[in-house]
Formats: structure tokens, C-alpha cells, sequence
């Protein structure tokens, strides 16, 4: 007999837990499936980019994400405008477009704008048949030099923040931040104040 007050034991131990474990065994295999369709697919739309069309710069939404950039669903109608590229003609070589976007800042849609104008620069497009070449075709030694572009269309660079270093010095030690701090603080809440006071003593001094 066990001493003491203790819990009388009730431990439950019949989860039979073995049958609820999944296994994936099927991932090595998946993996190879995976790659072979991707150079299939490489293989089909060749001579185009391996990662679809071009897709524009773009920032996250709210104020806790609006300072990453990514890759955005297509180019808004400002942009190709801006670009020079017409809005139906886009989609044929290989552009993105999202007729409903609206650039809200004149960085974003410079910056859209000229990464058009890089791809428009790089852009060789080929006739729809061979050797009848229509105007805005490649010439037959861009063709002949062309080579499928594998992997992301014009990576985005995310900047990274840069840090300068600054040597400490005694009248950095000496400033008290706190106390600057309480003393702005003060003067912006008194700002109004301290202004209205100084006009009436202003007419004050006329009379």
C-alpha cells in the first residue's frame, strides 16, 4: 500500500497512437517527379523564360509589411504607358498585366516603368513562322544568339539596410536624449500658446 495522500492513479494509456502516425515516404520520388516536369515544361515553351511572364515590383500591404518587396500579379496600364508598351500587346511578349492595380507613389511606377524598359531591351522575339519575319521581330542573328532564360525574369534585389559606424565621443556621452526629448516635447505642446502670447504683447507695444 502506497503511504501518503496522494492521486489514485487513472493513467490512460490505450491511445493506440500507432495507427493516427503518418509517413511520407513518397517525397524522394516526388521530388524527382517534380524536376522532370519542370524540364518538360522547359523543353514546351522554349524559346520562352523557364518562370512565365515578367511581374512587377511591388510593396506588402500594411504598415508591418509595406517595407518588403516582392513580385506583384501583373504591370498596371500606368506603368505600360509609361513604358511605351501598348496594353494588348503586352501579354503576347511575355508581360504580366493587372488592369485593376493603381500606383499609389511615383517611386513605384518609375520603378516599374524602367524595369520594362530593361526587359523590352533584352526582349528577343521570335517570328510566329519561320523566315517570315512581321515588324517587331528579332533579326535572325539576335535569334540565332537567343538562349531560354531558366530561373526568375529579372530577380528582384532586396536592399539591404547599411549601418554606419560612429566613433563615440565625449559630447556623445555628455548629451542627455531623455531631457532633449521633454524639452521639445514641451516646446511643441506650448507652441500655440507661447505664440498667441507674444502677439498680444506685440499690440501690446503698438499701443
Amino acid at each position: 500500500m502506497v503511504k501518503h495522500n496522494n492521486v489514485i492513479p487513472n493513467g490512460h494509456f490505450k491511445k493506440h497512437w500507432q495507427n493516427y502516425v503518418k509517413t511520407w515516404f513518397n517525397q524522394p520520388a516526388r521530388k524527382t517527379r517534380r524536376r522532370i516536369a519542370r524540364q518538360k515544361k522547359a523543353v514546351k515553351i522554349f524559346p520562352r523564360p523557364t518562370a512565365g511572364p515578367l511581374r512587377p515590383v511591388v510593396h506588402g500591404q500594411t504598415l508591418k509589411y509595406n517595407m518588403k518587396v516582392g513580385a506583384g500579379r501583373g504591370f498596371s496600364l500606368e506603368e505600360l504607358k509609361a513604358a511605351g508598351i501598348p496594353k494588348k500587346l503586352a501579354p503576347t511578349i511575355g508581360i504580366a498585366v493587372d488592369h485593376r492595380r493603381k500606383n499609389r507613389s511615383l517611386e513605384g511606377l518609375q520603378a516599374n516603368a524602367q524595369r520594362l524598359k530593361t526587359y523590352k531591351a533584352k526582349l528577343v522575339v521570335f517570328p510566329r513562322r519561320p523566315h517570315k519575319f512581321k515588324a517587331g521581330d528579332s533579326t535572325p542573328e539576335e535569334l540565332a544568339s537567343a538562349t531560354q532564360v531558366q530561373g526568375e525574369l529579372l530577380p528582384i534585389v532586396r536592399e539591404k539596410p547599411t549601418v554606419e559606424l560612429v566613433k563615440v565621443t565625449n559630447e556623445l556621452r555628455s548629451f542627455k536624449a531623455y531631457d532633449k526629448l521633454r524639452v521639445e516635447r514641451t516646446n511643441q505642446r506650448r507652441l500655440g500658446e507661447r505664440l498667441k502670447r507674444a502677439a498680444e504683447a506685440e499690440k501690446e507695444e503698438k499701443k
